[in-house]
């Protein structure tokens, strides 16, 4: 091998990046943003950066732009910036759940601030507001219909943020982001998202007027139930120096492995996401039509209370891969239903590859009072799907025979007295 070659094989490979550009369509973005080239050996894959220091070539002089991973790391970067890109934001956060997400906006407002909620929000969401930012002088309104009570519940000079999950969970209720925001921002007062049901995919909450929009990454995000993580985007410089300073400040940040993942988890989230909203629609369709269902929650169907708001703020209106329904027969035909089903599985969490089935007032929200649960819609006999990218036959096939065999074991407990 010649001197030059040497030479050649030791230098950094000319491998300049081609980033994608806004103008480019959500495939594209997901698949190359923040995907840098390694200057050194040219892979198309970032490697994953585990060291959790930086040598410096002087005091307070490091080589590159780390010096200890809690404050910044390469994959954490890459994973940041794609978010970012998906979400049309200028700015992307990792956290290490999306609880500590919401620990770290909720911990950025001062002893005595308010805050105005959605009443349907996912139970961790419910545990944190009422037990724990209470105990730092936080204080969180529940409203049932935030789009009429936003303004009559603002406090003067005290009203800080306003927290949105829509669809909510796990009645998939859903909020006009633009109505709200407007009112919110004439007062000055932050307006937060949680997008986690929909994912950037199928919603963008930044182009409807919030200020910052939340996921839970564990979910359709990352996608494959293999990772715990969560992220926020937003597009202020204020926002930016005050939660990258918590961030760093608190240290509740994911590993470079977790991230890594979940940027690979990203870069196929729209064909996740199609194919989630396709199954779905085929369950809800045929679950709406069953008689031994009362109700289907479902923001795909022309049934849904607020069907032209998901037409406004959805991709093509899609509906995504989450639903719930009430099924005849009570808390016991709910809980049977869940045993019965063959290829959803039941466990709690929800936006990955393989379809999961729980009934929330037993689970996920458990922690809420009885009556809390039932003013927002979640009854005991409410059952939650989180429907996969399995083939959509199959899927429906095992719903309607789980359906059948819970509610004839629920006309047999009836004859016998027990229901």
């Amino acid at each position: 091998m010649s001197p030059s070659h040497l030479q050649n094989s030791n230098a950094a490979i000319d491998t300049p990046p081609r980033p994608p550009t806004p103008e480019h369509r959500f495939g594209t973005l997901a698949v190359h943003s923040g995907a840098h080239h390694d200057p050194t050996t040219g892979a198309v894959i970032a490697p994953i950066s585990l060291s959790t220091t930086f040598a410096q070539t002087g005091v307070g002089k490091p080589v590159g732009a780390y010096e200890y991973t809690r404050s910044a790391n390469p994959n954490r970067d890459n994973f940041e910036q794609a978010v970012a890109a998906l979400e049309h934001a200028k700015y992307a956060l990792a956290f290490s759940s999306g609880s500590a997400t919401t620990a770290t906006i909720l911990q950025s407002l001062a002893a005595g601030s308010h805050v105005v909620s959605v009443s349907d929000v996912y139970g961790g969401t419910h545990r944190y507001f009422t037990k724990v930012a209470a105990a730092h002088g936080v204080h969180v309104t529940f409203s049932p219909c935030i789009e009429v009570d936003v303004e009559e519940l603002i406090r003067p000079n005290e009203t800080k943020l306003v927290w949105i999950e829509t669809p909510s969970n796990p009645t998939l209720g859903l909020v006009d982001i633009r109505k709200v925001a407007s009112i919110a921002h004439q007062h000055g007062i932050l307006v937060v998202v949680d997008n986690t049901f929909m994912s950037p995919y199928i919603q963008n909450p930044l182009d409807h007027g919030a200020d910052i929009v939340v996921h839970s990454v564990t979910k359709y995000i990352n996608g494959h139930s293999d990772v715990l993580m969560g992220v926020a985007a937003f597009n202020s410089d204020a926002l930016k120096e005050r939660l990258s300073f918590l961030q760093n400040a608190i240290g509740a940040v994911p590993s470079p492995f977790d991230c890594w993942l979940a940027h690979r988890g990203l870069k196929t989230l729209h064909l996740r996401a199609r194919e989630a909203t396709r199954n779905a629609t085929t369950v809800a369709e045929a679950l709406e039509a069953s008689p031994l269902v009362q109700s289907v929650n479902y923001p795909g169907l022309n049934s849904h209370p607020q069907r032209a708001v998901a037409l406004k703020q959805h991709r093509d209106g899609m509906g995504g891969g989450m639903l719930s329904f009430r099924i005849k027969g009570g808390q016991e035909a709910a809980e049977r239903f869940c045993q019965n089903t063959r290829i959803f599985t039941l466990a709690e969490s929800l936006g990955g590859i393989e379809s999961l089935v729980e009934v929330p007032s037993s689970m996920t929200h458990a922690g809420i009072p009885r009556e809390q649960r039932e003013a927002a819609g979640v009854f005991d006999d409410l059952v939650r799907m989180s429907c996969g990218i399995e083939d959509a036959d199959d899927l429906k096939a095992d719903v309607l025979r789980a359906l059948e065999k819970s509610a004839i074991t629920s006309k047999s407990d009836a004859a016998n007295g027990q229901a």
